[in-house]
């Protein structure tokens, strides 16, 4: 018999993977071609070539017991002081190789840094929409999940709310920028309000409540759109970053967490953290990505198949009626359904092979998540998929 957490988290099972599985049945049906899968963010544009020049170099040069061997729970040292060194250059930032850890992407991130500071029934706020596995995380660890609905004119926190939801057992606040699912940028204005309010709050509890950052988009931005480094901001910030999306290396699942010195009692949440990837089983980063991480750090992939995707999928909707604020960053549209049960949009919608996400699953009901990393191609196959869809709402 499961555990009673389990058995819960079985019953809730991702709604994303759900919708990726029922695409995998309809193409069985309907064939690959007639079938409009927008439901999974899995990266459609490919690695930069020196990921695959770097593993041959690394595996030809390296010796392979150490390469291959246990390291340290934090990740090789010369890899994390690259890391701090890359982020320095690019965002005037003073950190080194002990301000990083190294992770098995950024989801463990989020749970070694959630497993170091919460107590039982600490609170974290989060911004919804938010990715759903933040409930999981959080509640992974007995915490409880405390959420703020953005603006809904241009997803910007609520700040008003955001200040009211803070208590004397909130912990942290976890953001998400770009966010998935919106494409949203938080701007440095709304950074600094953010701040204001924590550091306010901060005062009046008498203890700290961190600021946890999610930034695995960080890259994947558009019209040259700055996005803000949040510990410049906020000193009791966690940067917890992956390489998933910039670099195509989803499946690799490398990342890390920053860990910057100012923030309060700093070396020793940098040793929780630390142990943390221990404790919840991974170890350690895995070993030949950190190396070919520290060869490629800075490659970027190319933006312009995304750029081009979101351009043709954003022209597609709203010519369709649909409504939806163009993103900034990430590769989703967050599209306003035209009745408020959204999984029940998503039911009809696969009347025509498309299928979407659902963002009641993102704590935000009343609209759907498309991702356009896919295929320029398939985009322009859906098209009339989608006339046929807003024909039962829009035009009638």
């Amino acid at each position: 018999m499961i555990s009673n957490k389990m058995k819960k988290l079985v019953q809730n099972n991702s709604i994303i993977r759900e919708m990726f599985e029922e695409g995998k049945k309809l193409k069985d049906i309907y064939g690959e071609n007639n079938v409009y899968d927008f439901s999974l963010g899995n990266p459609s544009a490919p690695p930069p070539q020196k990921v695959k020049e770097s593993i041959v170099k690394i595996m030809e040069k390296e010796d392979p017991i150490s390469l291959h061997g246990y390291m340290s729970n934090s990740g090789f040292k010369d890899v994390r002081e690259k890391i701090a060194n890359s982020i320095n250059k690019k965002f005037s930032t003073n950190f080194n190789f002990s301000n990083i850890i190294m992770t098995v992407g950024a989801a463990s991130g989020l749970n070694i840094v959630l497993k170091s500071i919460l107590n039982p029934e600490d609170e974290v706020i989060t911004i919804a929409p938010y990715f759903s596995e933040y409930n999981n995380y959080i509640q992974n660890y007995d915490g409880i999940v405390v959420t703020v609905k953005a603006n809904e004119q241009d997803f910007m926190p609520n700040l008003k709310e955001f200040e009211q939801n803070i208590t004397s057992k909130t912990k942290a606040v976890l953001i998400n920028t770009p966010n998935n699912p919106t494409g949203v940028i938080y701007s440095k204005e709304i950074l600094e309000k953010i701040s204001d309010i924590m550091e306010r709050k901060q005062k009046e509890y008498n203890h700290e409540i961190y600021l946890i950052s999610d930034e695995p988009y960080r890259e994947l931005v558009y019209n040259n759109i700055e996005v803000p480094y949040v510990t410049k901001y906020y000193k009791n910030t966690f940067i917890v970053y992956s390489y998933s999306k910039s670099l195509s290396l989803a499946g690799e699942r490398i990342g890390y967490v920053v860990i910057p010195k100012e923030m309060e009692d700093s070396q020793e949440v940098i040793e929780a953290v630390t142990i943390a990837n221990r404790i919840i089983g991974s170890v350690n980063a895995p070993s030949l990505m950190q190396k070919v991480i520290a060869e490629c750090i800075e490659e970027k992939i190319d933006l312009e198949s995304y750029k081009k995707n979101r351009d043709l999928l954003y022209e597609i909707v709203i010519n369709c009626g649909f409504k939806c604020v163009k993103p900034q960053g990430a590769f989703y549209l967050f599209v306003k359904t035209p009745i408020d049960d959204d999984k029940e949009f998503c039911k009809i919608a696969k009347k025509y092979n498309l299928l979407f996400v659902p963002a009641s699953s993102f704590s935000y009901p009343g609209y759907v998540r498309i991702a356009y990393c896919v295929s320029y191609d398939m985009i322009e196959r859906s098209r009339s998929a989608f006339i046929a869809l807003s024909k039962e709402f829009i035009n009638n």
